[in-house]
């Protein structure tokens, strides 16, 4: 069953677009939460009308991640840690933590919901990578440094 997506759904897709998904999952799910509707003539023609108005707006949007994404390509942020002698931190890194650093050492806003951490949880002191996924296919990945706490 054809559907057209009215928010992000995480592994199917985003805002906009029309995806075919089993009818089950459209008809008990997806459309019930009001995360789709039903990709008719209809609604095809309403979304594509949308689509043209709005495609200014989307290359505005473009245009800025992209510059956000040369920004934080790259970067190095810091991050303090209470550790053990051994290296081990109390507790882990996360995400709220990596936006809290990239805010307050490069005076750039990103949202945490954004960010990704590679790998496991952040237990040890060391050098990680992480990656914002700015819009749809615009990504920058960048390295933090866990450092233990004086």
């Amino acid at each position: 069953m054809q559907i057209i997506l009215k928010k992000d759904v995480p592994n199917l897709g985003y805002t906009d677009d029309t995806v075919e998904v089993k009818s089950g999952y459209a008809r008990n799910y997806l459309i019930p939460q009001g995360f789709a509707i039903a990709a008719n003539d209809t609604n095809k023609k309403i979304l594509k009308e949308v689509l043209k108005q709005r495609a200014f707006k989307i290359q505005k949007i473009r245009n800025e991640a992209e510059a956000e994404a040369k920004l934080l390509t790259g970067i190095t942020v810091k991050i303090n840690a209470k550790a053990a002698t051994s290296g081990k931190i109390y507790g882990s890194v996360n995400a709220i933590q990596i936006a809290d650093a990239i805010k307050e050492q490069h005076n750039y806003d990103v949202d945490r919901k954004k960010i990704t951490i590679q790998g496991e949880t952040i237990k040890e002191v060391g050098t990680y990578k992480a990656t914002a996924k700015l819009y749809k296919d615009i990504v920058a990945e960048f390295t933090f440094e866990v450092v233990a706490e004086d």
